[in-house]
Parts: structure tokens; sequence; C-alpha cells
């Protein structure tokens, strides 16, 4: 299994999955024209996707979608609540390319089995993916305001983490933002902090646990050496040393990650 964070934040999200047999693409949050360069980058296609899974229906994480969905003829997985919440956002998609994936389930898709899990964020029903490939296990979850005791157990043990490490609370509270912007972010349905990204992972870190990829970094309120920073400090005071069994990487929100093998 091999997989890229094409782009990860508030200018758009884009995660990309392949195995022998599939080539999954997780939100579609940038333009077309975008969308085909990031491909592009990482030597790969569009048209060669076999099915777009969506995680909810903020802007961000669906622009492209209808564009590409239409252009390429893909399949679209999302829960009912997301669908019915992107009618009027993607334009019409032909009823053939629509599959409703729900909450809390598990999908094979050839060799790939895609397992899906409610986060706490303010969208329809937000949900984001665990893929089990040949005894591997990839986590993402970004967008959430908090990670439960639930979603912990499900993604708990990855040999990979693609996870959300938004913003520093103080940059947050003193930056340019209006208050109402601020409490939400804040919120328990808003943006996990760099320290309760760290204080979440503490918990999920596992024997098998080979690297960790910190996502959806606001461009406003977070920097990519004080995320790694505050993750790694809040680590370690659980007892647990970056370096020594795992590694701590950041994404770029401009440019995909190269494609890496799990």
């Amino acid at each position: 299994m091999k997989f890229s964070v094409l782009a990860s934040g508030s200018t758009g999200n884009a995660f990309y999955v392949e195995t022998k047999q599939e080539r999954l693409l997780v939100d579609a949050g940038l333009s077309g024209k975008q969308l085909e360069k990031l491909f592009a980058d990482i030597d790969r296609h569009i048209e060669e996707i076999t099915g777009v899974l969506v995680t909810h229906e903020h802007s961000d994480h669906i622009k492209g979608l209808g564009v590409i969905a239409r252009k390429y003829c893909l399949p679209i997985y999302a829960n009912e609540k997301t669908w019915r919440a992107m009618e009027g956002l993607i334009g019409d998609i032909p009823s053939e390319q629509k599959f409703i994936f729900p909450t809390g389930s598990v999908r094979t898709f050839g060799d790939l089995d895609v397992e899906s899990f409610g986060v706490s964020h303010d969208a329809a029903e937000p949900m984001f993916y665990v893929f089990h490939y040949e005894g591997k296990k990839l986590a993402l979850i970004t967008d959430t305001g908090y990670v439960s005791e639930r979603v912990k157990g499900v993604i708990r043990h990855a040999d990979v983490f693609v996870f959300e490490s938004n913003h520093d609370v103080e940059m947050l509270r003193m930056g340019k933002y209006p208050w109402n912007i601020k409490r939400r972010i804040l919120s328990d349905v808003g943006h996990v902090s760099n320290e309760d990204a760290g204080l979440a992972l503490a918990d999920v870190i596992g024997d098998k646990t080979k690297r960790i990829y910190l996502a959806h970094l606001s461009q406003d309120n977070n920097m990519k050496e004080l995320a790694r920073m505050t993750v790694a400090q809040t680590l370690e005071r659980k007892g647990i040393i970056v370096g020594e069994s795992f590694q701590l990487y950041d994404t770029d929100p401009a440019r995909p990650t190269e494609l890496i093998s799990v």
C-alpha cells in the first residue's frame, strides 16, 4: 500500500492511496486543474482512480469533486447525510456514480478494506477512514474538534498516521481571526491543536507505528517546526520518544508528499 498527502489545509484537501488493485482518492478540495497537477507531481493520473471517498461537505474537501467525477466518470462514496449536504454544491452526479458508505462500516475495494468512523466536526456527518491492506493499517484523521475514546479504539496501533495538528492555541488566540471563528476552531466541533494532537497520539501509537504525518496545519495559526516540536514534546512527557521506533513529519498544503509505502 502506498499513499500521498496531495494537499492538506484550509486551502484544499486531497489524499491518495493505492494498492495493487485499487487507486482511491479521499476528498477533492481543490479545482480540477489543481488536482490534475498534483497527480502529475506524483506520476499518477486521475483517470486511473477507482473511487473517491468523501469525508464531509466543506468546500475545502469537495471543491473539485463534481468536476472530476463528471469528467472522468468516477464513483463517489459518502454517507447519506453528506450526500444530502452536498446537493447543490457539486452539481449533478449520475446515479450510477453515487454510492452510500455508512459511517462506522467497512467496505472492501478489491484488495483493500476501508473502515469509516465518525468524528466531531461542524458538518452534517463527518467521517474519516482507516485503510487495511495485507496486515498493514493506515489511519487518516483531520477535521475534528477532539479525538474520542471510540475513535482512538478504531485508529489505535496503525502503522502510519496522517493526523490533524491544526493550530497553536496561543497563536490562534492572539491572531487576526474574528472571535467567532476562533471559538469555532477551539470548540469540540472545530480542529485539534498541536498539544491535543500529541496527547491523542500518545494513546494510539503502537509497536507497529513507524511514521506520523501531521496534517491540516493552519497557515495563520501554526508553523511546521512548532507543530512538530509541540507534538514531540507532548509525546515525550508521556514517555514516547520520536525517533526511537517511529518518525514524525509535517505536510505542505501546497506540495504533495512523495508516494510513501506503508
